[in-house]
């Protein structure tokens, strides 16, 4: 017995100051429990890190710890509590476990492995043999972890996007790491209140060196901006330019299918929608032996769509002051349409043109937000519990924030 307790103590790391007294190992329930022992005199205060003697022993606490042989392992001890003359009764945390946790710091880094390899927490808690409440408690704490691990001193240019979170536009605010392809933080809402959260959540001193920020056109992200980092060049998202710009043609469309509609010859728009959206590089060839001859039709909307198509040539100029002059005769154009969907964004874009000429110097876009679209609505559709913001921000950095998650694990 007295070799197996040195072999288990060996195994688990434990300096003298921790003794394996007894293991019971259990066939019928396939269980090893491991009971652990406080043998040294004094230790140190958890607090201040003063040395002090003892007070007591807390009440005896369990465990999860890996397996044995596939035998689920607990450990169990009674944890010291020191008698510090500056601080007071203080119960000193375990070299195998972090604070308040009910498993082992190599079951949580076992843990999040699994975690990340499922992308799920059901699928995870079931390999785990744990409760949906346990794996999401150990990722809250990894979470927690990666954050105060985190090193930002690098981030120049971030990105600041909203998303849909539940029904009856809820919003959350993301803020991206647009070089390191990161998600930084993560708040509820897409006001004035919620993005500056976003900008207090940076360490201090961190806005400063932030040179560019990739945003779409809402106010609210835009005077976040002014009021909190106000050295940060806006640069308008090319994607969401893109965006208003597939709106109105298809706001045109829609109003000319009305009107077409009500005369006795078919619509020759009926059932074209996504022809008139899609890039027309990506369209199949059946697509575009129907779209070709609407093109040269006397239709509303393929001037709508003329136009929308003629400033994709904007993006692809490399001077700012080239670019300015291709707007200025895009506008022209576009205002004299009389195409009053594409009349209103193009005014739109004028008034936010300092802003979206910036991206001529610094050349980034919200694509690394709109990238992590397609996995956010992954985590939100096959995760429990997301009804709870708290749960979801965890989810998002979890799997998102290129945290280090993993727990520092005690040497042997």
């Amino acid at each position: 017995m007295e070799t197996t307790n040195e072999h288990y103590r060996l195994l688990l790391g434990l300096d003298d100051s921790w003794d394996v007294v007894d293991v019971d190992l259990q066939l019928l329930n396939r269980r090893v429990e491991i009971q652990l022992a406080y043998i040294a005199d004094g230790t140190k205060c958890p607090d201040c890190g003063g040395r002090c003697p003892l007070a007591d022993h807390a009440p005896e606490r369990r465990w999860r710890h890996l397996d044995t042989m596939q035998f689920e392992t607990i450990l169990i001890a009674r944890l010291p509590r020191t008698n510090c003359a500056k601080c007071g009764v203080k119960t000193v945390t375990p070299p195998w476990a972090g604070k308040h946790s009910r498993f082992t710091l190599l079951f949580e880094a076992f843990a999040v492995a699994v975690i990340q390899a499922c992308g799920n927490i059901s699928e995870a808690a079931s390999l785990l043999r744990l409760g949906w409440k346990s794996v999401d408690a150990i990722m809250k704490r990894a979470v927690e972890r990666g954050l105060k691990r985190r090193e930002l001193e690098t981030v120049e240019q971030v990105g600041i996007d909203e998303k849909s979170y539940r029904r009856g536009h809820r919003y959350i605010s993301l803020m991206t790491d647009i070089g390191g392809s990161r998600v930084l933080e993560v708040v509820e809402g897409r006001d004035l209140e919620a993005a500056n959260r976003l900008w207090k959540s940076l360490p201090a001193g961190q806005i400063e060196k932030i040179k560019a920020v990739a945003i779409d056109m809402w106010p609210a992200f835009i005077r976040s901006i002014r009021e909190n980092a106000p050295n940060a060049k806006i640069v308008h998202d090319r994607f969401h330019v893109s965006k208003h710009l597939n709106e109105a043609v298809d706001k045109v469309r829609r109003d000319e299918q009305k009107r077409l509609k009500k005369e006795d010859a078919p619509s020759p728009l009926t059932g074209t929608k996504q022809l008139w959206l899609f890039n027309v590089d990506n369209l199949r060839e059946e697509q575009w032996l129907r779209f070709k001859p609407l093109q040269s039709m006397e239709l509303k909307t393929s001037r709508a769509w003329a136009i929308k198509e003629q400033f994709r040539w904007f993006w692809e100029y490399v001077y700012t002051g080239s670019a300015k002059s291709f707007f200025a005769r895009w506008y022209g154009w576009a205002v004299r349409s009389r195409l009053k969907p594409i009349v209103k964004v193009a005014k739109m874009l004028k008034r936010h043109l300092e802003e979206i000429l910036s991206f001529f110097r610094h050349r980034i876009t919200n694509a690394i937000s709109e990238g992590f679209n397609s996995k956010i609505q992954s985590l939100k559709s096959r995760a429990r519990g997301l009804r709870n913001f708290k749960n979801y921000r965890t989810r998002i950095l979890f799997f998102c924030g290129k945290l280090n998650l993993t727990p520092d694990t005690p040497g042997h």
